[in-house]
């Protein structure tokens, strides 16, 4: 790459995440340096820069906090996929990780018209827009545990939940620091070092070979991981609508099924991500959750915020991102609702979470019993 070039993918990419709120210091321009991210030691993420040094805001200055280099910037991938162990960047919440492997989902976007606009009436009695998917890729991944409590406030670490085993005493355990990235998300880097994320996982899932690009390759063990455990990681339909510049983004994924005084539970969790499009600043206020189950029933959630935050959403931090759970006592169902935001005036606004369903495996055999390795 040229050296005009690299200065205008740089400067695109400062420009991005800077629009997705990855807080920067700004570079002094000066041709022609390496493109390299850096970061703050032991923690997260915070500069993309191009020299050493910077132009630091009073409120970014952190006392005792020197910027090291962790990599060279490599251009994002505008088709195809990334390979297993490639190393990257979340353009909105600024975390180191690696990609463990991908998945193939369906993008149901509320917010692209559609050739046909039907409306459809679904079980619940309520109209909804029909929505043809399109094929989307997805990543799981590992999380720097350098960078989880920096970004805990805005996104959970410990959000990939699994059932535990039927004589645990815990219904629902986490592997910290597994997540799920869209391929947009990702900005992928390279370095030299051969144990680049510190996860508890990373030296069990992956080994270094330099004859490789990039130079990590999966291990039996995480080949055999994703294969036993993949009815609970996959990863199939993502949901997405925007109402008055919010953009609601919902994951649901099925757990698996427990007995429960004679009867058949199932569970789901949903992650779900809220960012703000716009400039003006909003506070997420209320939830208001639709429901529906194939048995028949339909149950009203109302409450204060999102797992017991009422988090803010403003131009320096747009996105926040968290996951539940439902269960049902049938197989199947659906959910839909709203959230209500505050504006700095003291007016209130709805947000449409899109509807989306819940599906259980029909071919499982039996139920999952806790995660296998």
């Amino acid at each position: 790459m040229s050296g005009g070039a690299a200065r205008r993918y740089l400067a695109a990419a400062l420009g991005r995440c800077r629009a997705r709120g990855l807080p920067l210091w700004e570079p002094l321009w000066q041709p022609p340096p390496a493109r390299v991210p850096r970061a703050l030691s032991g923690g997260s993420v915070a500069a993309l820069s191009l020299l050493p040094r910077r132009h630091l805001s009073s409120r970014n200055r952190l006392e005792g906090k020197v910027l090291e280099t962790v990599g060279v910037f490599e251009a994002p991938k505008q088709h195809g996929k990334y390979e297993t162990g490639q190393l990257f960047l979340h353009s909105v919440f600024g975390y180191r990780g690696i990609v463990l492997f991908p998945w193939q989902a369906r993008l149901y976007d509320r917010d692209v018209a559609s050739p046909v606009t039907e409306k459809s009436e679904n079980a619940a009695g309520h109209g909804s827009k029909e929505v043809k998917g399109k094929t989307h890729t997805y990543y799981q991944v590992l999380i720097d545990a350098r960078d989880c409590p920096h970004i805990s406030q805005r996104s959970q670490t410990e959000a990939v939940t699994f059932l535990a085993n039927h004589d645990d005493s815990r219904a629902l355990y986490a592997i910290p620091g597994l997540d799920y990235v869209s391929h947009e998300d990702i900005l992928p880097y390279s370095s030299t070092d051969q144990v680049p994320i510190q996860h508890e996982l990373f030296e069990r899932f992956l080994m270094y070979d330099q004859t490789k690009v990039p130079p990590f390759v999966a291990r039996d063990t995480l080949c055999a991981w994703q294969e036993k455990n993949h009815p609970w990681l996959e990863l199939s339909d993502v949901h997405r609508e925007t109402t008055e510049n919010i953009r609601v983004t919902v994951i649901p994924f099925y757990m698996g099924m427990r007995e429960a005084q004679n009867s058949h539970v199932y569970w789901w969790r949903y992650c779900i991500r809220l960012e703000n499009l716009d400039s003006e600043v909003v506070q997420l206020r209320e939830r208001h959750w639709r429901i529906f189950s194939l048995s028949g029933t339909l149950e009203t959630v109302r409450g204060r915020g999102v797992v017991g935050r009422e988090p803010v959403l403003s131009k320096e931090q747009p996105a926040f991102q968290y996951s539940s759970h439902v269960s049902l006592q049938a197989s199947s169902g659906h959910m839909w609702g709203t959230f209500r935001f505050e504006r700095p005036d003291g007016s209130h606004f709805d947000v449409r979470i899109p509807p989306f369903s819940l599906e259980s495996n029909k071919d499982e055999k039996t139920p999952p019993s806790g995660l296998h390795w």
